[in-house]
């Protein structure tokens, strides 16, 4: 299998013309035209250890949600972990490529993957992209409705949290539910608009907290406990295309965040 046909099934899924305008998604380091997969590492984040890990499992292409280069670099001279990156993987004919927004806004990608976790059904588009079966944030509903500190242990579970931040809220019963993966707080006022009971997403900010105790229940997961599972999207997209290729999740911790 040529790593160019792994791409294509990638963009297939998740189409380029969705990610953001800020967005660096696609191809990040490598020739692709002729090169065999020896196997592939899935990561959220990609690092020096990733890559060691890479090399280690033989592995010749690694994909991340979260792309490695985001702004032009102007050297590459190691000083910071980034460069670093782009030379050990030159160096080993690594591939990295990364699918970020446009996989956040992908039908049945990172967030029908949250819903798909919480249980939601009669899934809707949050925010929706014109022109496509697409957008950002999703909506659905509990297969029953749920107390809300019920619903915040549960959320709590699912997601492996070690804190997890929520507003004052005047409601009691949780049944319509929005969601959205990383940084989703642009997009309360459309949950509030469109009468959802609940909103989860990575971040939200210490003063978008304020002022939604009658409107809504506002759930901050952390924004790499929000994006965990996105792993499984990218490990389902290249099986289903040849499940006799070596695919590894990354046993490498990659949130640069820690609670004590």
């Amino acid at each position: 299998m040529h790593i160019r046909q792994i791409i294509g099934a990638l963009e297939d899924f998740a189409p380029l013309a969705l990610q953001d305008s800020y967005d660096n998604a696609g191809l990040q380091i490598g020739l692709t035209k002729d090169a065999e997969t020896s196997g592939v590492l899935l990561c959220l984040d990609v690092t020096e250890e990733v890559i060691d890990e890479a090399i280690e499992r033989g592995c010749n292409m690694i994909v991340s949600h979260h792309p490695l280069l985001f702004s032009p670099l102007k050297s590459i001279s190691g000083k910071n972990y980034i460069e670093r990156c782009v030379i050990k993987a030159i160096k080993n004919d690594i591939t990295i490529y990364a699918a970020h927004t446009n996989l956040d806004s992908a039908k049945n990608g990172v967030n029908y993957k949250i819903a798909e976790k919480l249980g939601l059904k009669d899934i809707e588009w949050l925010a929706p992209k014109e022109g496509a079966d697409a957008g950002e944030g999703i909506i659905g509903k509990l297969n029953t409705p749920m107390q809300k500190n019920d619903f915040l242990a549960a959320v709590k579970e699912i997601f492996g949290v070690d804190a997890l931040r929520f507003n004052e809220w005047n409601g009691k019963q949780v049944g319509r539910v929005a969601v959205c993966g990383g940084a989703g707080s642009f997009l309360i006022p459309a949950a509030i608009s469109k009468g959802c009971d609940a909103f989860i997403t990575g971040e939200i900010g210490y003063h978008r907290f304020f002022g939604h105790e009658s409107e809504i229940l506002l759930l901050e997961l952390g924004h790499y406990e929000s994006e965990k599972f996105t792993i499984e999207i990218l490990r389902s997209i290249i099986t289903n295309i040849d499940n006799n290729i070596p695919v590894y999740i990354t046993s490498k911790k990659t949130n640069p965040i820690n609670y004590l």
